[in-house]
C-alpha cells in the first residue's frame, strides 16, 4: 500500500480543520455530529481541538457494502441526539459522491437545527453527483480508494494511523483473507 498522507500530516491537517472551525464558531455552542462509522477517528481528535462549548452525537450513514464501489445510501439517525434550534457541524471522513452529506444535512435541517455545516477530512478530486459542497475541509485527495485512519475497505485498516492508497491486488488479498 502507498502512504498518501503520513500521521504527522493528518494531525497538522486536522488543526487547520479546528482552527478554520473555531474562527467560523467564534466561541459559540455548537453540537458535533458524526457520521459513523469512517468519520470516528477524525471526530475524536477533532473534538478535543475544538474550543467552543459541545454537544456531541452520532448518525450512521453508509453507501459502502463489501466493497469500492457505491451504492444505494443507507441512513440510521436511532442514535442522534436532539438538534432543535441549534448549531449543527456535521463531521464526516470522505467527501466521494456527496450523497451522505447532502442526504444528512437535509435530515438535520428536518430535524430543526438552526444551521448547518459540514466537515471532512478528505475531498476528493472527482465529478461529484450532487451540488452540495463540505464547508470545511483538511485535505483535497485524487481520486483513488483510500482507507486508514477511520477509512476501511471490508471493515479493514480504521485503525492504521496513516492515509493508504490499496492496489488491486491488495484489494483481492484483503476480500479473499475476509472471506475466510
Amino acid at each position: 500500500m502507498r502512504v498518501l498522507l503520513s500521521e504527522d500530516e493528518l494531525n497538522q491537517g486536522v488543526s487547520r480543520l479546528a482552527d478554520e472551525i473555531d474562527q467560523h464558531y467564534e466561541g459559540r455552542p455548537l453540537t458535533v455530529i458524526a457520521i459513523m462509522t469512517g468519520s470516528l477517528v477524525l471526530f475524536a481528535d477533532l473534538i478535543r481541538r475544538l474550543s467552543m462549548p459541545q454537544r456531541v452525537g452520532v448518525i450512521r450513514a453508509s453507501s459502502y457494502r463489501g466493497g469500492t464501489t457505491s451504492c444505494d445510501l443507507q441512513v440510521d439517525a436511532g442514535m442522534m441526539i436532539d438538534v432543535t434550534g441549534r448549531d449543527v457541524l456535521l463531521v464526516d471522513d470522505i467527501f466521494d459522491t456527496g450523497k451522505t452529506l447532502e442526504r444528512t444535512s437535509e435530515m438535520m435541517k428536518e430535524f430543526g437545527a438552526a444551521s448547518v455545516q459540514t466537515a471532512v477530512l478528505l475531498h476528493k478530486q472527482r465529478e461529484h453527483l450532487v451540488q452540495v459542497r463540505p464547508n470545511f475541509v483538511a485535505f483535497q485527495i485524487p481520486d483513488e480508494f483510500v482507507v486508514g485512519y477511520g477509512l476501511d475497505y471490508l471493515d479493514m485498516y480504521r485503525n492504521l494511523p496513516y492515509l493508504a492508497v490499496l492496489d488491486p491486488a491488495e484489494i483481492e488479498a484483503t476480500a479473499a483473507e475476509v472471506e475466510l
